[in-house]
């Protein structure tokens, strides 16, 4: 009876790396996306992180930070699948979306709360814009951009020494500035 409730308390003082691995899944899900550009392709890389971490689950739940442990398996993981393919699904162009008129329909209130459609344009955006770098540069983007890690938390996530981190952040905002210019023109020429 002794053993049964000490077994019992120390499983409840520590997380079962399947309950600190679900805890993560949400944002993992999210990055993973960014990362793979599709739904279907996220959950192949996340469920393919979760096989690769649960072969070593010591090492998991002794990481310091278990979000930057998985996040640097997803985006092994996804730079791996990215290899084997040589091509990326990317998520479908925003023109179906446009010519419905969301937010410019009948019924659209300015300003207003239009159910989510906005929010979900701006991560399609997102989505298409990280896709047109590499994965490295994605990488760091992610995490010091949008995960709010310092360039040399997200270097040493990322293994790199914190000025290849620098260039690659600073390469891929330059691109995605590049990009956001370009789309500028192309729209304001219409």
């Amino acid at each position: 009876m002794a053993d049964a409730r000490t077994s019992s308390a120390s499983s409840a003082a520590s997380p079962t790396f399947d309950e600190v691995f679900c805890g993560l899944l949400p944002r993992l899900y999210r990055r993973a996306v960014m990362l793979a550009g599709s739904r279907q392709s996220a959950e192949d890389v996340v469920h393919e992180a979760y096989l690769r971490l649960a072969a070593r689950p010591q090492r998991f739940l002794a990481h310091p930070e278990p979000y930057a442990y998985a996040f640097t398996a997803v985006l092994n993981v996804a730079r791996d699948a990215y290899r084997k393919d040589r091509r990326q699904v990317l998520v479908d162009g925003m023109d179906g979306v446009e010519e419905g008129g969301a937010g410019a329909g009948a019924g659209a209130v300015p300003g207003g709360w239009d159910g989510g459609v906005e929010r979900r344009q701006a991560e399609i955006e997102a989505v298409r814009l990280l896709g047109k770098l590499s994965h490295r540069q994605a990488g760091i983007v992610i995490l010091v951009d949008l995960d709010g890690y310092t360039l040399d938390q997200a270097a040493k996530i990322m293994k790199v020494h914190r000025g290849t981190a620098a260039r690659h952040r600073a390469r891929a905002l330059d691109r995605l500035r590049a990009y956001l210019v370009a789309s500028e023109h192309g729209q304001a020429g219409r």
